[in-house]
Order: C-alpha cells, then structure tokens, then sequence
C-alpha cells in the first residue's frame, strides 16, 4: 500500500509543478520602451547633419484583445544638429535643428502559440501623426504636424528563462507576465509641402532594440 501510495505521489510531483507555474489569467497589456537609429528618407541628409541617421527613443502602450492581436498608440523622439541650407545661394550657412516626433496609432500581429515561446514575430502598421521643428540661424524656424503611415515588424526574444525567480517576482509584486527583448525595423512616410523643394518625405526606416513587458 505505501509503494502505491508513494508512486501516486510521484505521479502528481509534475502536474503540481506546473500548477504552480501557471498564472491565473493572461496579460492585457503591453509596454515597449525602445531607442535605436532614424535613417533620414532624404538623400542629402549626411551633407548637412554630417552623418546619415541620427538617434531615435520612444515607447508604445497597447491593449491585446487576443493573445496574438492588439492595438495601441505609440510616440519617438529624434534630433540632429548640422548646417543650415540658404535657398538664395544654395549654400550651407549657420547651424540648424531639426527634431521629429511621430505618434503612431496602430494595429499589431503577434505569432504567439504557447507562453513559453522563445522566439515570437510580429507584424504591425497603422496611421501616423508627424510633428517636426526645424530651426536654422538667420532663417528662423519652421514647424508643423502631417499625416502619414507606417508598418513595422520585428522579433521579440523571451527572456523569462535567464532569471526565473526574478520573473516571478516582477509577476508576483508588479503584474508583469513576461519580459521580452525586441528587435524592430519601421518605416514611416509622411509628406510635408515645402517652398523650394515641392513635398518632401520626414519618413524613413528606423531601426530598434529594447524590451517589452506584459501585464
């Protein structure tokens, strides 16, 4: 009877396991916090700002109605310092600023089936709302807003399995389901109606690395 006993025991040792391990209900939430390069879609950007992308930081909140399937909004800052341009001449004069901050509103894909996935894609899009200041000596400065769009895809590594006691900690005090680090690349158009130049696209690619968290 107690060999009987003892191997119902063993038998249950796993399934008790991993009751444990399972979480009562499944994340609604997500949070990135991401930096990386802007890649200008302007040909001669470098000659001006001297180099051919400039750094770019930002964030994104967003509600998933399914597992693999939600919608948010999210926002980045850029800023590069270079030469201003003199559009009597042609010439390069003085120092410019320009600064670019796109707010996003879209709808994300993710190809997650099990929560212990390692690797999960996802694929994204939607509209953008583009905010830029440019500020050069003796011309003055020129803002706006314009509307664009952008799609976006990337990878996001899970990284609950590096500390796994650390990750039921951040479960257990914060809510946090799980933590990713992602790779992205977005590219963004939005056209802007300049004097000299017709329209002009403050879109291009962006390329990202940061972490993502669920709650």
């Amino acid at each position: 009877m107690k060999k009987i006993l003892l191997a119902i025991v063993l038998m249950l040792i796993p399934q008790l396991v991993l009751a444990a391990d399972a979480r009562p209900d499944r994340p609604h939430w997500s949070l990135e916090l991401k930096g990386g390069a802007f890649f200008p879609n302007a040909s001669d950007w470098s000659k001006f700002y001297g180099s051919s992308y400039m750094g770019e930081y930002g964030g994104a909140l967003s509600y998933k109605f399914l597992r693999q399937f939600e919608a948010g909004i999210s926002g980045s800052f850029a800023s590069a310092s270079g030469s201003g341009f003199l559009q009597s001449s042609g010439q390069t004069s003085g120092n410019v600023t320009f600064q670019r901050a796109p707010v996003d509103v879209f709808v994300l894909a993710r190809g997650i089936f099990n929560e212990k996935q390692l690797l999960v894609p996802y694929l994204g899009g939607g509209y953008t709302r583009m905010f830029y200041r440019a500020e050069i000596q003796d011309q003055g400065t020129v803002q706006g807003s314009v509307n664009g769009f952008h799609g976006r895809s990337g990878v996001q590594i899970l990284m609950d399995g590096l500390d796994p006691s650390a990750s039921e900690s951040l479960y257990r005090d914060f809510g946090v389901h799980h933590t990713y680090f992602i790779m992205e690349g977005k590219y963004t158009r939005a056209m802007a109606d300049t004097v000299s130049a017709g329209s002009v696209n403050l879109g291009g690619i962006s390329a990202f690395g940061g972490f993502m968290f669920e709650f």
